[in-house]
């Protein structure tokens, strides 16, 4: 089964401009139920904010969610994978740079984001990653 990321990633990818404030990509992560969103500069990739990243760079340094941008907390030394790549290909990135999460990019644009949990699914849905990562959210 040579599955390609296409096959397995979340289209489209939730965005948010890096002038937008850490709260509004609180709300929308909430609203969406998702851990990470895609940032933006002109309409170019540039970062992608996690929920960790709002706690640890943002709230445990005290900083005003109203106020700080995402632009500010994001990490922008990014890594992404094109759509039509393997999906053992997404594999090994996340595995050697140690990553949960890859954006997926076609010339420019952002399509989509490919997670460990989506793959984990994809791959074998009874594994015990795929069942958490497919479990409802807990309210």
């Amino acid at each position: 089964m040579n599955q390609i990321v296409r096959d397995v990633m979340r289209t489209p990818a939730k965005t948010l401009n890096s002038t937008d404030t850490v709260i509004q990509a609180a709300n929308l992560m909430r609203d969406n139920d998702i851990g990470d969103v895609i940032v933006l500069d002109n309409n170019h990739l540039a970062g992608i904010l996690t929920d960790r990243d709002i706690v640890v760079r943002a709230l445990a340094e005290g900083r005003d969610a109203t106020r700080t941008t995402v632009g500010e907390i994001c990490s922008r030394v990014l890594t992404t994978i094109a759509p039509e790549d393997s999906v053992g290909q997404a594999v090994r990135l996340m595995r050697d740079k140690a990553l949960r999460r890859l954006p997926v990019e076609h010339e420019g644009r952002v399509l989509g984001i490919v997670t460990l949990g989506d793959i984990a699914v994809a791959r074998d849905h009874k594994s015990a990653l795929a069942e958490i990562s497919a479990a409802p959210p807990n309210v």
